[in-house]
């Protein structure tokens, strides 16, 4: 049966059921769609034996991390953030190809001693279209023993969203928000001054009206490749001044207007990887 004919509460009392196999979660909380809706439901299973926490460095904008904030005390979920020391990981700051399982390692690092204290298990919001994707974290998050409730009980993106809106998430039709990092090409060094950069040309981008959108910086952040969803595209040409203007004021020396439009994983290709497939951009609310 395709993802968008099962039913909701068929779904919803999966993901309940697989939360209540466990005492105590640790649900690791980026503020995304995935990563809400799992903090929702293990906070309507669990209660106070399931925490959220955030993990904050300069890889996660301002405006994320406030609205993960935001988020919990809607719903009344306990949140917890921890520092994370990725940035003072070499291996992490060369950005190859495996960056994101340094990531994952610091998270996990972090969170050890939340872990031994409470003997709760890390949950990730890990979906079944992630695991198409290359994402080395996830073999971080194998070899810690966390858990992906939402993959055990074959959720995909769109069951996410479905189920969201079911329960009245904001967070139900939120564009996909990837750590600045993954803005970074391969090969270029992951520093503190090339993410705040990376982080106000969006920021730029958001405010002349175009809320999804990507920088991804090249050349050792002298240029700035920008993505956005194939129908800004001609808007986007329309305003060519105003956003070289925002993203070279933002710290770049050239802005380049992507004419592939927006794709999720664009930079597997520099590791020989294509893409993410192509999926819908829900609006921005």
């Amino acid at each position: 049966m395709p993802d968008n004919e099962r039913p909701v509460d068929l779904l919803v009392n999966g993901l309940r059921a697989r939360i209540a196999q466990e005492n105590k979660v640790i649900v690791a909380f980026s503020g995304g769609a995935d990563s809400a809706l799992l903090a929702a439901v293990a906070g309507e299973v669990l209660g106070e034996r399931a925490v959220a926490v955030t993990a904050v460095s300069a890889s996660l904008p301002v405006a994320e991390r406030a609205a993960a904030r935001a988020f919990t005390r809607q719903r009344g979920l306990a949140h917890i953030e921890v520092c994370t020391d990725e940035l003072d990981r070499p291996d992490y700051v060369a950005n190859r190809g495996d960056r994101c399982f340094h990531c994952k390692s610091a998270l996990f690092d972090a969170l050890a001693p939340m872990v031994t204290l409470s003997g709760a298990v890390v949950a990730l919001g890990t979906n079944t279209d992630d695991l198409g994707d290359h994402r080395p974290g996830q073999r971080a998050a194998a070899e810690r023993g966390a858990i992906m409730p939402m993959v055990d009980v074959g959720l995909s993106k769109t069951d996410v969203r479905r189920i969201s809106r079911a329960l009245g998430l904001v967070t139900s039709d939120k564009p996909a928000a990837a750590c600045l990092s993954s803005r970074i090409a391969y090969g270029d060094p992951v520093t503190p001054e090339a993410l705040a950069r990376i982080e106000s040309a969006e920021a730029a981008l958001h405010r002349l009206g175009f809320p999804v959108c990507r920088v991804r910086a090249h050349a050792a952040g002298t240029v700035a490749r920008v993505e956005l969803p194939s129908e800004d595209l001609a808007r986007a040409t329309a305003l060519g001044a105003e956003i070289d203007g925002a993203v070279r004021g933002a710290g770049f020396d050239f802005c380049a207007l992507d004419l592939q439009g927006f794709r999720s994983g664009r930079m597997n290709v520099l590791l020989g990887l294509p893409p993410v497939p192509a999926a819908p951009v829900p609006a921005a609310r």
